[in-house]
Formats: structure tokens, C-alpha cells, sequence
């Protein structure tokens, strides 16, 4: 009852943002027939956070709740001072769709929270770096927060998720290791949510482009009544509304929860995830179904490459930037179409200046979001000339316009990073190409564009397929279904083609709706983020996964595109082949093939959250946190005692240990900034493993050595104010040496053999 408790009042700050942000919302998203509606909570945490981020960075204002709170209400009035009367008048007319989708969001929180329960612990992957981040930003006065591994440096990542994340939980009173697991729960919602939004606006606007499904009200039917979308009354028509519901659950469903087509491995004996073979080289034997499958295989497929989708990020529960910004992602897609059938004229100013406010949270939040959906703008834009150039008989849409817009995306998006950017240095050191050629191995770098020698890895094609292969029967399908409806016909002065002849053509589309060119850029811009990892990847640290990371995010982004084009396809084929189906007898084979694909890509979460959440046999609650007490209960303890009687940021020393280790643990359950804590991690965050090697040794010494002016400088070093020592501790440190902490501090918590020493200053 309690976790049920802290759900409703998690859920409730999001409903006040989304009211609150309703007003600007709705001037936004006036294609949408839901007015974007959920889109608001993500508007309103967005511009919220960004607010006192900038605030706490320039020390105007301190990161409180007054802050926050002063910030809302603010907010609250300008919204309903400029925006009252479309607001109020949308509100009487749509107020039954706000609800419909208010009720799913919440849906969706306590289903994952109910999910998360089973393994809510905070422990294992990278979730102590989330939560060290989330806790170091919560005890921050002024920003930017401190990095909790290296003192006294700040946070050299992406945190503005962590941020957002550390704004709902100062607002709602609700302990991080509770909001952590929330926050979780709230991104699964958003996903599905918005993800349903988006599906259901794209067949709303499909079916009233097509030319034989013109909306028809029929007032005396009383059906769906509660569903009334205000002046549209699409529910009440069973077929217009049934049919919208259908393409935004279907959306929702393949975002959030669908998988791969590496499912197929199940029904494989003798597969290896080290050397996997192309299934068909298998025995096949469906009566051992599932054949020991194990749900990271699908991520993990293509050797030293990570290809991750949301589903499998809901599951493992590391609450990375990438996983935090799909609802921003989301967001920026859901604009893009709300104006796509206008983007041909001249596009407001205002709304380019917040569509580069979307994109520096992007960047901020996850740095390859920002980039992928600027170039999807362009590709947008550009594409858009494509349009005016060669297939509109009317100038509509010049290259002036394109360069124009994209310059005042990057301009705006320049201003809105600089406060981040100036605390931050990006940790890639270069653009590397693939199976570079023998004389640029040579030559080593070109500017950006590094040559390494034996960085030639290549995805086997039907490693490909299997990720992909389910998004692209779709794709190309569609392009096969498009194809007949262009045509190349001879045009008088002012055609957009010439040939050598003098002759003269245009391209002439029939019934290719708006709708369809929307999902034309989502393909091609998919496309290009399947390919790019095959030709370059970003340079990190890692040494034989080179292009893991640079496969991971961009393909992560093709799964969201292509989930949603996926589903607008096949509602397409629906509405388009209905009353056909039996002329056009392929139709029932395929359809049938597409059922047998998307069940197959549905079947991935009963395996992952089978295996994660064991089979959701007990029930542990929310509190992250709760594992110590059966793991480490002197720490549990320890860390309780720190978060209640310790103030502000203190630096605390805890026995240093490498990435993905149980060490850290103390600063990152407190945010209290310690000398070192995961080795590998603050290498990749400061760009050379030269800058945090040398505090391996100074944190060791510090524990063993006994010589108390050597202590007492190394202490003085990195102003430390608090000892721990704990199991690991005296696990780790083996000639661990406790005296000359008596003799330059105190004993200000013990628990057993778990000591906490306040170092004299």
C-alpha cells in the first residue's frame, strides 16, 4: 500500500507539469486531434529542469524545492496569461481524450512499478554511475554537479536526465532510492504513452487524407460516448475510432515492448551467443522450446558490437541517457509530424527556437540524440526541397529555406548547450573509418577521421537481417506499394526536370499521402544509422569493441523510427486492401507473415522479464536499496545513517575498485564525492587512464599506510572530511591500518567492525 502511495504522488507531479504546460502544449500540437496532450509532461519536466539547471549554473538560485516550486508557479502564469482562451475552450472540448490518455499513462507507471517490484535492487551493470549521479545532483546547491568518483572535478557525462529525475524527486518528497525505480516505471509509460499518441495521430490523419475514409459523424450514435474526442467525436464512429485506437496501441506495443528477430534462436538447438551460425545451419526442435535462450543474446548478436532497443533497457534498469531521453525523442518526433503537411511554407520562428531547445536537452541528456535528430531535420528539410524541385509543379519550398531553418535549428541549439558545454569536454577522440585503405593506415588521422590499422570489423549480412529483417519486411513492402503510384509525365515551362532531348517531365504522385512522406524520412534517416556503423564509428576507449558504442545509439534510435513505421505500414495496408483482400490473394499470405513476425518480436519480453523479474514470483518493493540489508548490512546501515546526519557534499574516502564491482558503493548510494571510485569509467569520462591511474595507489595508502603525515597530506589533498571502513575495505586493503585515523579524526558512527572516522581539520 505504501509503494501505491508513493506511486500516486510520483504520478501527480507529473499531472501538475502537464497542466501547467498544457497551454503551450496545445499551441503546439494543433494537427494532433489529442492537442498532444501527454506530450505536456514532457514539455513541462523539460523546460522545468532546463530553468533550474541554468539558475543553480549561474548561481542565481540554489537547487531547492522553493526553487523548483517558485519556477513551476511562474510558469503556471505565463502559460495561462498568454495561451487562457484556446486553453480553456480546447479543455471543454477535449477534456475526454485527456483523460483516455491520462489514464494510460498512469496505467503504465503502475504496471512497470508493479514489474520493477520483483527486482527493484540498484545494483549490478552501471546502476550505481546512475544513481551516484542522481544523489550527487540532489545534495548540489549550484551546478554543475560534482563528479561523485573523482573528486573535485564535476560530472563529465550526459546528466540532464539524471537531472530531470532529481527535479521530480525533490518535488514529489520521495527518496531517490524509491524515485529511482519510479522513474523507470514513468519511461516505460512515456514510451508506450507517447509512442500510442504519435501511432494513433498518424492514422488519424492517414485515414482523413485517404479519399475513401472521409470522417462521418453520426450524432445519434451513442457508442463510445465516454471516449468523445470533443468536437471530433471520432469514437463514436466504431470504425474511424476503432481503427485509431488499434494503430496507436499497435505503436505503443512494438516501441516499449517488442524485440528482434533473434527470437528465432529459440526454437534452435546448439546455438552459441560466441559463435552464433545463421539459424537454418541449426537443428530445429520446437518440443524444447525456449532451448536455454537467454534474452541479451538479441542485444549482443554481431560480435563486439551492442545493439540495444527499449525493451531490454526497461528490463536491466540502468537509467542511462539513452533510456532518459526517449521521451524527449518522442517529443521532437511528434512535432515534426504535427507540422509536416505545412513545413512547405516558411515555419515559425518560435517553433524552431524550441525544437533546438528539444535538441540541446537531447544533447545534453544523451549527446547522439541531439546530433541524429539534427540530422534528421536536415534530411527533413532537405527533402523537402527534393519535393518543391522535382515533384510539385509550384515552388513551395526553396534551398534557401532548408539553410535557413537548419541554421536557426543549429544557432538555437548552440545557445541552449553553451551553459552544459562549457562544463563539459566530450570524451570521442576522433571519427575512425572501417577497413581503411593501406596508404591512409599510413597516414594515421586526417583531421577528424582516424586510420587504424586491424579496425575492420563488418556485420555479417544476416546478422543484419535478423535485427532489422523485421523492420525492413515492412519497408520494403511499402516501397514496393509506393512505387506505382509515381509516375514521370512531360510538363510545359517551369517542370522540374530537363533531360538532353529539351524535353521536359515531372514527377506526378498519386494518392502517396503527407502521412506517407513522414514515414519515407523515418526510413531513410534509419537507413543511414544502420549503415553508418558499418563505414565509421566513434573512437573511444575500448580497444576491440571500437564501434560498440557508435552501433548501439544509432541503432537504438532506427528501432524507435522503424517500430513506429512498422505499425503505420501495416495500418496502412489494412485501411488501403480491406475490402480487396480476397482480389488480391498475396494479401492473405502476407498478412499472415506479418502475424507471424510480430508475434515473434512480441515473445521477447516474456523472455527477458521472465528471466530478470523471475517469473514475478516475489514481491520486494521499490526501494532499491533494500539488497544491502541481506549483502551488506553493516553498509545498509552505514549509508542511511550518512544520507540522514551528513549534509551537503563532504568528500568521503571509500576503497577504490574497477567498473561494474560492488566498490563505490558508498558514494554512489549517498552522492558524497570520494577520491576514486570506478576506475574504468572516469578513464572514459576524462579521455586517458593516465589521469585517474595515479589515485589507485594515493586511496591505498592512504588505507594501509602508517605513517600519519603521509595520511594526514594525502587527506589534505583531496580535502577529505570522512573515512570508511567497511568489508570491502578491509577485504581489499590488506595491511589495512585504523591507528592514524584515530589520530587525526574521530569515530562518528560504528556498527560492528564498520567504522566511520571525521577527519580533523
Amino acid at each position: 500500500m505504501q509503494d501505491f502511495l508513493f506511486i500516486i504522488r510520483w504520478w501527480f507531479v507529473f499531472l501538475v507539469l502537464g497542466f501547467v504546460f498544457l497551454p503551450l502544449t496545445i499551441s503546439v500540437f494543433k494537427n494532433f486531434f489529442d492537442k498532444g496532450y501527454l506530450f505536456s509532461k514532457v514539455i513541462g519536466i523539460s523546460i522545468i529542469s532546463y530553468i533550474v539547471f541554468l539558475l543553480g549554473i549561474s548561481h542565481i538560485a540554489s537547487f531547492s524545492f522553493i526553487t523548483t516550486f517558485g519556477v513551476i508557479l511562474i510558469s503556471l502564469g505565463i502559460n495561462l496569461l498568454i495561451f487562457k482562451y484556446n486553453f480553456i475552450k480546447i479543455i471543454r472540448k477535449s477534456w475526454a481524450i485527456f483523460v483516455f490518455e491520462e489514464i494510460i499513462f498512469l496505467l503504465g507507471i503502475i504496471a512497470w512499478a508493479f514489474v520493477k517490484s520483483h527486482a527493484p535492487d540498484i545494483h549490478g551493470l552501471e546502476k550505481f554511475m546512475d544513481f551516484g549521479f542522481i544523489n550527487s545532483i540532489l545534495r548540489s546547491d549550484y551546478f554543475p554537479p560534482k563528479d561523485m568518483w573523482f573528486t573535485p572535478l564535476s560530472i563529465n557525462y550526459y546528466y540532464f536526465g539524471h537531472l530531470m529525475t532529481a527535479v521530480v524527486t525533490r518535488i514529489s518528497f520521495i527518496s531517490s532510492a524509491i524515485a529511482y525505480n519510479l522513474m523507470l516505471a514513468t519511461l516505460f509509460s512515456f514510451t508506450f504513452s507517447l509512442s500510442f499518441s504519435i501511432g494513433a495521430n498518424l492514422i488519424y490523419m492517414l485515414k482523413s487524407q485517404m479519399p475513401n475514409h472521409k470522417l462521418q459523424i453520426n450524432s445519434k450514435n451513442k457508442k463510445f460516448k465516454l471516449l468523445d474526442l470533443g468536437n471530433l467525436n471520432l469514437f463514436r464512429t466504431w470504425n474511424f475510432g476503432f481503427e485509431i485506437l488499434i494503430g496507436g496501441f499497435l505503436t505503443g506495443f512494438l516501441v516499449s515492448l517488442s524485440g528482434n528477430l533473434q527470437t528465432i534462436y529459440a526454437f534452435f538447438k546448439n546455438f552459441s551467443p560466441e559463435n552464433p551460425l545463421p539459424f537454418w545451419r541449426l537443428v530445429f526442435s520446437f518440443t524444447t522450446f525456449p532451448n536455454s535462450y537467454w534474452y541479451p543474446n538479441a542485444t549482443r548478436f554481431i560480435h563486439n558490437t551492442i545493439h540495444e532497443f527499449p525493451s531490454y533497457s526497461f528490463v536491466v534498469s540502468d537509467l542511462h541517457g539513452h533510456v532518459l531521453d526517449i521521451p524527449i525523442v518522442l517529443l521532437v518526433l511528434a512535432i515534426f509530424l504535427n507540422g509536416f503537411k505545412n513545413i512547405t511554407k516558411n515555419l515559425n520562428f518560435k517553433l524552431l527556437i524550441f525544437v533546438s531547445f528539444l535538441l540541446a536537452v537531447m544533447y545534453m541528456t544523451n549527446a547522439w540524440d541531439g546530433l541524429i535528430y539534427f540530422m534528421f531535420a536536415g534530411i527533413l528539410f532537405l527533402g523537402f526541397v527534393f519535393h518543391s524541385m522535382l515533384i510539385s509543379s509550384e515552388k513551395e519550398f526553396s534551398i534557401y529555406n532548408a539553410i535557413r531553418n537548419i541554421f536557426i535549428l543549429g544557432a538555437g541549439f548552440f545557445v541552449f548547450i553553451l551553459p552544459f558545454s562549457l562544463n563539459f569536454k566530450p570524451f570521442a577522440s576522433g571519427i575512425g573509418l572501417l577497413c581503411a585503405p593501406e596508404f591512409l593506415i599510413k597516414m594515421g588521422k586526417l583531421g577528424p577521421f582516424l586510420f587504424e590499422a586491424s579496425h575492420c570489423q563488418k556485420s555479417p549480412w544476416w546478422q543484419v537481417m535478423t535485427l532489422h529483417g523485421f523492420f525492413y519486411f515492412f519497408v520494403f513492402s511499402f516501397i514496393i506499394f509506393l512505387i506505382p503510384k509515381i509516375k514521370i509525365i512531360a510538363a510545359n515551362a517551369g517542370s522540374r526536370l530537363e533531360t538532353t532531348s529539351g524535353k521536359n517531365y515531372y514527377i506526378k504522385v498519386k494518392n502517396i499521402l503527407p502521412t506517407d512522406g513522414f514515414i519515407l524520412i523515418l526510413i531513410t534517416v534509419s537507413t543511414f544509422l544502420v549503415i553508418i556503423p558499418e563505414i565509421f564509428y566513434i573512437k573511444d576507449i575500448y580497444p576491440d569493441h571500437y564501434r560498440a558504442n557508435t552501433m548501439f545509439k544509432l541503432t537504438y534510435q532506427e528501432f524507435i523510427m522503424l517500430s513506429i513505421a512498422s505499425a503505420y505500414i501495416l495500418m496502412r495496408f489494412i485501411l488501403n486492401f480491406k475490402k480487396n483482400i480476397k482480389k488480391n490473394k498475396i494479401l492473405i499470405p502476407y498478412f499472415i507473415f506479418s502475424i507471424i513476425l510480430l508475434t515473434m518480436v512480441f515473445t521477447y519480453p516474456f523472455f527477458s522479464t521472465g528471466s530478470y523479474f523471475n517469473n514475478l514470483k516475489t514481491n520486494y518493493g521499490l526501494d532499491g536499496t533494500t539488497y544491502l540489508k541481506n549483502l551488506y548490512p553493516q553498509d545498509y546501515s552505514a549509508i542511511q545513517w550518512i544520507n540522514k546526519n551528513i549534509k551537503n557534499q563532504p568528500v568521503i574516502l571509500e576503497a577504490q575498485g574497477d567498473s561494474y564491482t560492488d566498490y563505490a558503493r558508498i558514494s554512489s548510494n549517498t552522492g558524497l564525492p570520494t577520491v576514486l571510485g570506478w576506475t574504468v569509467h572516469e578513464w572514459l569520462w576524462r579521455g586517458t587512464y593516465d589521469v585517474p591511474a595515479p589515485r589507485i595507489a594515493e586511496v591505498q595508502s592512504l588505507y594501509e599506510t602508517r605513517d600519519v603525515n603521509q595520511a594526514r597530506n594525502l587527506m589534505k589533498k583531496y580535502n577529505i572530511s570522512y573515512v570508511y571502513v567497511g568489508a570491502l575495505e578491509v577485504q581489499k586493503y590488506l595491511n589495512l591500518s585504523e591507528d592514524k585515523f584515530k589520530k587525526i579524526g574521530k569515530v562518528v558512527y560504528q556498527n560492528n567492525n564498520t567504522k566511520i572516522y571525521k577527519i580533523t581539520p
